[in-house]
């Protein structure tokens, strides 16, 4: 590749360890890594934490929240990883819960939603040397980016990997309601209107 920077999209199911790779990969290249997953995570702690999202999702008051929502990236020196930052706070742990698991997919859903990130994960790569790994990355995103890749695995194994994940944070949480999870969101990623994650024509299949 030489100097000259790439932009690497990365997309796939959830739990098949995308973040992972691309935080691995950006450390490599010494590129920025941006988890637009944890960008929808976030606007639905958000949700959570404000009433809008309680037995039901007001989609409404979340799109009217919008314009308060600020959510970047902050590099830990420590542990070489960047963390997410919502409005000025650190929510790297909050967002990982199952609860804002169930639901992120409904949230990420909405087209207002979509927009305004999608405008935010675009100024992030137009210096390039960027990885960034979430489920539309190489067909909306950044359609033009020079590496695509697309990862999958079937739904009990990538259960199996979320719920280890879980149990190390001590999350009292058993691996049949993470599976119910992970399915339901392949359902909705899959079927959603706006942006469904589909692979690219020229991504390279990672199973």
């Amino acid at each position: 590749m030489g100097d000259k920077k790439i932009i690497i999209a990365i997309d796939g199911h959830s739990s098949t360890g995308k973040s992972t790779v691309a935080k691995r990969v950006a450390k490599k290249l010494d590129y920025i890594y941006a988890d637009t997953g944890a960008m929808y995570r976030a606007v639905t702690y958000y949700g959570l934490k404000n009433g809008i999202i309680t037995d039901s999702l007001n989609k409404n008051a979340l799109i009217a929240a919008l314009s308060k929502i600020e959510i970047r990236f902050k590099l830990n020196k420590k542990s070489g990883v960047g963390e997410t930052i919502l409005n000025a706070q650190n929510v790297e742990k909050e967002i990982r819960t199952i609860e804002v698991s169930n639901w992120v997919s409904p949230v990420a859903e909405l087209t207002e939603v979509r927009r305004k990130l999608v405008e935010q994960q675009q100024e992030m790569g137009l210096e390039k040397g960027i990885v960034m790994d979430g489920r539309d990355i190489g067909t909306v995103v950044f359609p033009d980016a020079e590496l695509k890749i697309f990862m999958t695995a079937s739904a009990p194994i990538r259960a199996k990997r979320r719920y280890n994940e879980m149990k190390v944070s001590n999350e009292s949480i058993s691996f049949e309601e993470v599976l119910d999870n992970v399915e339901k969101r392949d359902h909705i990623d899959s079927n959603r209107k706006d942006s469904p994650l589909v692979r690219a024509k020229d991504a390279i299949l990672l199973d």
